[in-house]
């Protein structure tokens, strides 16, 4: 998805320029993976611009941080504050915010230790990330990261070759996004969001483990429960999926986005179901700021 730039871009404590927001070629994170990112939304709302959950994304930062041995220097408020300030400087009302950690420049090898550590913040304009209306997603041959091979819940750069992998793969079949089984061929999540179906009247994801557990997804949970809908972390067989009431994903970027088919199996009626437009509608009223019991969840640019 092709980017608008912004003006500046928060690098190792300092403004700097879009373009030179640069790194050298010899960049340790770039030849292994072993960096970490995190992605952020924030809304254009009736009190200015507000930030989703940063303090829920500044602190995962930090955990997939531990998980590859980067000890990020500055602190989380410090990096809350600095995402603030970038919004401030760059004067973009809605959009996404790609705060990210990396082993520097000057080591080569499979270890990192030594290596200077480099941390940034980006942010740019972003509307819709998969779709407005409903999505066909299809099961990739690929299957989700083993948690055993890696640390599977943090956000580690290297992972996500797997999802570009399995992307391109459902891509090709004429598929908007791909659906990743975990290594028991169990359901596991989107490529880069978390799924969700309703079947009789009941709300399941498939539980933590073999998933990464998003932030939205927890918010949804909360949302679902406080309308009223049983809500249940299960584990999820494909054949349960496809004869599911209704299909929907999760994430920062996707939001909330009804799922019409799967693998050539309709969900439902092939229509956008009462509950996932329900839940849509509850999630898109937070972060508009329309209720109050989560006013907690949002970080005013301007206070």
């Amino acid at each position: 998805m092709k980017l608008k730039p912004t003006k500046y871009v928060w690098m190792d404590g300092k403004f700097v320029k879009w373009q030179k927001a640069t790194i050298h070629l010899i960049t340790h994170t770039f030849h292994y993976g072993a960096g970490v990112f995190d992605g952020v939304r924030f809304y254009d709302t009736p009190k200015g611009t507000a930030i989703y959950r940063l303090a829920d994304h500044t602190k995962r930062l930090f955990y997939s941080a531990k998980a590859v041995g980067i000890k990020i220097p500055y602190s989380e408020k410090q990096i809350n504050e600095a995402v603030v300030e970038l919004l401030k400087k760059n004067k973009v009302k809605s959009g996404y915010i790609r705060p990210i950690a990396w082993y520097g420049e000057g080591h080569m090898g499979v270890n990192p230790i030594g290596a200077p550590i480099n941390v940034a913040v980006a942010c740019w304009p972003w509307g819709v990330y998969l779709a407005q209306e409903s999505i066909k997603i299809m099961t990739s041959s690929f299957i989700r990261i083993h948690p055993k091979s890696t640390v599977s819940d943090a956000k580690i750069i290297g992972h996500y070759a797997n999802s570009i992998q399995a992307v391109l793969e459902v891509k090709k079949a004429g598929y908007d996004e791909a659906l990743f089984l975990d290594y028991k061929g169990n359901v596991a999540e989107g490529a880069a969001e978390n799924i969700f179906m309703v079947k009789k009247g009941e709300l399941i994801t498939p539980p933590k483990g073999s998933i990464m557990p998003g932030i939205t997804r927890d918010s949804v949970m909360k949302l679902a429960k406080d309308l009223s809908y049983q809500v249940a972390e299960k584990t999820i067989k494909l054949k349960d999926l496809y004869t599911a009431d209704e299909v929907f994903l999760t994430g920062t970027a996707a939001e909330v986005v009804p799922v019409r088919m799967v693998d050539k199996k309709t969900i439902g009626k092939g229509q956008v179901g009462p509950v996932t437009k329900a839940l849509h509608a509850a999630f898109m009223d937070i972060v508009a700021g329309k209720n109050p019991k989560y006013r907690k969840w949002l970080t005013y640019v301007n206070g």
